[in-house]
């Protein structure tokens, strides 16, 4: 019989690898417009997961939660910033994707971390330890670098690193169930979204033949929703190091997907900017899993 332990690096490891390939599946859908994929996903995200909800009979847990929510303002305000923010943040990672920015999106989700350390200090006064500062003067130093010597800002990797740092500040703020959040969140925008869908004959044109579009137009929402589950059902039964580890699957499958499966330029910028970066996350990540032996230790 597998061990907790082992059950949780599984599950969190399935779910870093699904989202490490998922542009993929975003490239499949490459002919249509980035805003109606997003629709899409919001839509059948929100079914799949009341199907899943149904199925799993957490229908009365799910309703109190929904009600708690509504009457406090705070959570309702936090929640409805979360569902804006990761509604953005999908947007720009399906937008940077399908127009070949697949290894600035990478760059994205390996700085996150730093970039929610930085949101830790602003909004929630946390101090820095010198490790922290080190690990983001490097990575600073590294998104510099790209932006003196390509001409431009990475705009596409700064806003997937801001737009999910602020998702995951928002989500500490508001803590819900994994699964009752993303419920949530997606039916607070999903009018937005069907309003947008109805609105455009292109989409009503797509749903109504059977083919592969339709199929993985539908199956955005468990493209989305699975990883998820298998990130809610593993985080649980690991320590939080160990998920700091397992998250650099994804953005590192990603960099592979963009430079060898989609031929997207890797020049001696990105090697410099990236090495920066890289730099920074193994200071970053020695440095926490050494403050969480420390705590573990003291513990036990």
């Amino acid at each position: 019989m597998i061990d907790e332990n082992k059950l949780g690096v599984m599950y969190t490891t399935g779910a870093y690898i699904l989202w490490g390939f998922l542009p993929i599946y975003w490239k499949l859908l490459q002919h249509i417009s980035p805003f109606e994929i997003l629709a899409h996903r919001i839509v059948w995200s929100a079914v799949f997961m009341a199907i899943i909800i149904f199925l799993l009979k957490k229908n009365r847990r799910f309703i109190e939660e929904a009600k708690q929510v509504w009457r406090n303002k705070r959570s309702l305000i936090g929640i409805t910033l979360a569902s804006i923010m990761i509604s953005i943040n999908w947007l720009t990672y399906i937008w940077g994707v399908n127009n070949n920015h697949v290894v600035e999106a990478s760059l994205g989700y390996y700085i996150n971390p730093l970039v929610s350390i930085l949101l830790g200090m602003i909004v929630l006064k946390e101090t820095f330890s010198r490790p922290q500062w080190i690990a983001f003067l490097l990575a600073g130093s590294g998104v510099t670098y790209m932006t003196v010597n390509f001409g431009s800002v990475p705009w596409i990797a700064l806003l997937l690193a801001f737009s999910f740092g602020m998702y995951g500040l928002l989500k500490k703020l508001v803590p819900l169930n994994a699964m009752f959040g993303l419920m949530i969140e997606t039916l607070i925008v999903s009018p937005i979204a069907l309003v947008y869908l109805l609105s455009i004959q292109n989409s009503i044109q797509q749903v109504e033949w059977l083919n592969w579009t339709t199929v993985l137009v539908f199956g955005a929402g468990i493209a989305t929703a699975i990883p998820l589950l298998l990130f809610a059902a593993g985080a649980k039964r690991i320590p939080l190091s160990m998920v700091g580890f397992l998250q650099y699957f994804a953005p590192t499958i990603m960099l592979f997907l963009g430079v060898f499966m989609y031929d997207e330029p890797f020049t001696e910028v990105h090697a410099v900017s990236f090495s920066l970066i890289w730099a920074g996350l193994a200071v970053y990540t020695f440095s926490r899993v050494k403050r969480l032996r420390k705590y573990e230790i003291k513990a036990s």
